[in-house]
């Protein structure tokens, strides 16, 4: 079948039948800039002009988007316009670009012992990881201002958010008319995926080379968000969906945090949009007809490599938006805000809800239970009905290269999905691991992660161990992120050990990041230090693996 998108009436735009793309977008910012007006109006008797907050994208009419000292600006000006902003920083970038953080809500001050004492719900929205996918970017900045002009003001009750819309900002300066392809702009450039060092940081979040990544693993660490949510741009498949969604896929995902986004959240929030704004959201995935079969819907990968998997393993909520890449770039910003801000009224909402669910996979112990290291996709039991779509080609007026513009046509193709993944290799989580305090690339990571260690010195300190014998190790011919992966193949059996004592560190994985833990540190884990090669010149011809293991029975 074939269907057009009807204009809908929003809350913000009071409109009852169909519109265009542009009076649709246009209506809503004449409405949130006159709401701001009339706020700095009150706030400050020689206010700023009624455009003062208006963002690159809107200024140039979405032929361009924003710099970081844009964005830096805005935040704060945003701060110094309202109490209720506070503007900082969460760190630094390769080239030392501060990485700019507007804390909203009702606290004190932007740090983080001023937004945990206030016992309420926070939320963490990160834009632009890639500095090509730069709706993320653009739609934050537009909601900072709604939140100025009054709007939504019922989610102070309940939340702080920590609003960071431009995280790889050296990639975001490297602007070339021609990265991001056959993306329907913006058509005067976008910057490029990697960052300064040439690493994809949405690969970075396990191995943490980057100051970039560090620095959000911090943020976690001090801020500690219940929820986190990360902004992109999709591209590939040619579907019938403004915006596809993702929760954590990992399988060691703490199970209530996938329930309560695929049996809440995400229905909810896709059941609002086609209500309110006309348009279709799903789980993301691609089409493929992967060993030459029929097409299926394949998601992305499971690893914590990835930003959502990776804070999922820290049992936080992680969503992840990927705006559609063939629609405009206006209706990939206005997309993007919509679905953060059906998401922030319904962790709102349910704040109580979110909070115990954290607390929860925080205070549950990982000891002894099974945990997967290895996993492949799932298929669905059935069939499930998937919204294709339809492009057209124009042309880029500036590099005569073609471009792909949506069209409002969808029609329905029956595919298996695989959106879940299945473990194929297994351990029982330990009670903890002795690491020798030579291996400093190891421990000086752990740290980074916020993972606590103590020296084996304790009274308690378990005397049985486990030491992991290779078999072989098999190392990739060709570097990923600079890095040759290895993979370690092997078993873990009791052994006769007498740890030296004075150069031993403990790392118990009875504690909140068990999860993680057991992936950064398991021989055999998919995405650990011994995949990424930081133990290769300890692992190479020997015989065992340099940490042991304490097992889970140890008294």
């Amino acid at each position: 079948m074939a269907t057009s998108n009807p204009g809908t009436a929003t809350p913000d735009c009071p409109a009852a039948q169909p519109t265009s793309r542009r009076s649709r977008c246009t209506r809503r910012l004449a409405h949130g800039l006159t709401a701001a007006a009339a706020l700095l109006t009150a706030c400050n008797p020689s206010p700023p002009p009624p455009d003062a907050f208006l963002t690159r994208a809107e200024r140039t009419d979405y032929r361009e988007t924003s710099s970081h000292a844009e964005v830096v600006d805005f935040l704060q000006r945003a701060a110094a316009a309202s109490p209720m902003v506070h503007y900082t920083t969460y760190g630094y970038t390769t080239e030392g670009r501060a990485l700019p953080l507007a804390v909203v809500g009702d606290v004190p001050d932007p740090s983080p012992a001023s937004v945990r004492a206030t016992g309420k719900t926070v939320v963490y929205l990160q834009g632009n990881i890639h500095a090509g996918e730069v709706c993320g970017k653009e739609a934050l900045q537009m909601l900072l201002r709604d939140l100025l002009a009054g709007r939504h003001g019922a989610w102070r009750e309940s939340m702080v958010l920590l609003i960071a819309p431009i995280y790889n900002a050296d990639g975001n300066e490297r602007v070339t008319l021609t990265n991001r392809g056959r993306q329907h702009g913006p058509i005067g450039g976008m910057g490029q995926r990697p960052n300064a060092q040439g690493y994809d940081l949405n690969r970075d979040h396990m191995k943490i080379e980057s100051p970039e990544a560090r620095s959000v693993a911090r943020l976690f660490n001090e801020y500690d968000p219940h929820v986190a949510v990360d902004l992109h741009t999709t591209n590939g498949t040619q579907h019938a969906y403004h915006l596809t969604y993702s929760p954590p896929l990992h399988p060691n995902t703490p199970p209530a945090i996938d329930a309560f986004l695929r049996d809440g959240l995400f229905p909810h929030v896709t059941d609002e949009i086609r209500d309110k704004h006309g348009w279709e959201f799903y789980y993301y995935g691609n089409a493929s007809a992967r060993g030459g079969g029929d097409p299926a819907w394949y998601t992305f990968d499971h690893r914590p490599r990835f930003n959502n998997n990776y804070i999922g393993l820290r049992n936080r909520i992680a969503i992840l938006s990927e705006a559609y890449s063939y629609a405009t770039f206006e209706e990939r910003v206005l997309a993007t805000l919509y679905f953060v801000e059906e998401i922030l009224d319904y962790v709102h909402e349910r704040g109580d809800e979110v909070r115990r669910i954290v607390a929860d996979a925080d205070a549950a112990s990982v000891v002894g239970e099974t945990l997967a290291l290895r996993a492949v996709p799932e298929r669905s039991a059935e069939p499930v009905d998937i919204l294709m779509g339809a492009t057209v080609e124009e042309t880029h007026p500036l590099t005569g290269r073609p471009l792909l513009l949506r069209a409002d046509t969808q029609y329905v193709v029956p595919m298996y999905e695989y959106g879940t993944f299945a473990p194929t290799l297994s351990e029982r989580a330990p009670r903890g691991y002795l690491i020798p305090a030579e291996l400093e690339a190891v421990l000086t990571r752990l740290a980074a992660h916020g993972i606590a260690v103590e020296p084996f010195d304790t009274p308690d300190t378990p005397g049985v161990f486990e030491a992991f014998h290779i078999d072989s190790v098999r190392t990739s011919p060709r570097p990923f992120q600079g890095r040759n992966e290895q993979t370690l193949f092997g078993s873990w059996a009791p052994t006769r050990a007498d740890p030296d004592y004075g150069r031993i560190v403990w790392v118990s994985a009875d504690q909140p990041l068990g999860r993680l833990l057991f992936s950064l540190l398991e021989p055999q884990s998919d995405d650990g230090f011994a995949n990424w090669g930081f133990l290769a010149d300890q692992v190479e011809d020997a015989r065992f693996y340099p940490i042991l293991r304490v097992p889970a029975n140890s008294r």
